[in-house]
């Protein structure tokens, strides 16, 4: 099955009341095992990617036909969304060319008015040739930023002039942040989720910083308009346990456990068991 945009599937997601993962990839073994799992789960995916991952991979270029390549060569039937995540305005115009279907704009660090301006730029170009496009308002916090308690808190009045830019999703922050939260966290706030959904005109939200929030929270979210949860530090930790493991036991040391094949294994396999965690999770299991 061909890459398709974001849009169909964060549509019915909302319309369903289910949750879409968007797993950021960051190497081969991580494209794959989160194909594979949405094809044995029956689940839409979206395959997130910043442009840090990008430069590592080799480019915008390289991601897409690599990613292009699995599905084909994988048989994949589930529908999938190629996405950049966090991206600049460069880098979303650098996405569109390269046959990306879906990217993120986020231009929340600008002051607004540049924020809402680059976005209907962004908007009229990857719309033009069928992508869909996030967008962020305010700031969501995390370790690149500092982590804070509380997480930062999206204005409503704000997230109705970006919904106003065309977007087809929306990024906002009601408590969420990036990596590990840390152990004074508060939780997700509600009332702001709904203030922001109301005034978004009941676009399909994103929840950021998908690890790490309790279950319960994260199915209120999705029950209140959340439809695309990103998950990237869980997999991260995953895979460095996975891997650890195989080495502290010396199975490196065995034969040709060298082989990066082999090395690699153990963490790819705890990897997996979390992208299948999270689609049960969110409940997108046989939603393809």
């Amino acid at each position: 099955m061909a890459l398709i945009s974001a849009k169909s599937i964060l549509d019915k997601a909302r319309d369903g009341h289910y949750g879409v993962p968007a797993i950021n990839i960051n190497n081969l073994e991580w494209t794959k095992l989160t194909l594979e799992v949405a094809q044995e789960k029956n689940s839409p995916i979206l395959l997130g990617v910043s442009e840090g991952a990008i430069k590592y991979m080799g480019g915008f270029n390289v991601v897409v036909q690599m990613v292009e390549a699995l599905v084909k060569d994988l048989n994949i039937t589930v529908p999938v969304a190629l996405h950049l995540d966090h991206g600049s305005y460069e880098g979303s115009k650098k996405a569109i060319e390269a046959g990306f279907t879906s990217v993120m704009y986020d231009g929340s660090a600008l002051p607004l008015e540049e924020n809402l301006a680059k976005t209907r730029e962004i908007v009229e170009l990857a719309h033009s040739k069928g992508i869909s496009v996030e967008a962020e308002v305010g700031s969501i916090g995390g370790e690149e930023d500092g982590i804070i308690g509380d997480g930062e808190l999206a204005d409503p009045e704000e997230c109705r002039m970006l919904a106003e830019t065309g977007i087809d999703f929306l990024a906002a922050g009601i408590g969420n942040i990036h990596g590990v939260y840390p152990e004074n966290w508060t939780g997700l706030n509600f009332e702001r989720l709904g203030e922001v959904q109301k005034a978004s005109n009941n676009l399909p939200l994103v929840l950021h910083g998908g690890t790490g929030i309790p279950e319960e929270q994260i199915v209120r979210a999705i029950d209140l308009g959340v439809a695309k949860i990103n998950v990237n530090t869980e997999l991260q930790l995953a895979f460095a346990k996975g891997t650890r493991a195989y080495i502290e036991a010396g199975k490196d040391l065995e034969g040709k456990g060298f082989d990066p094949r082999k090395l690699l294994a153990q963490g790819t396999q705890e990897a997996k068991q979390v992208v299948s965690d999270k689609i049960e999770m969110f409940g997108s299991t046989n939603k393809a």
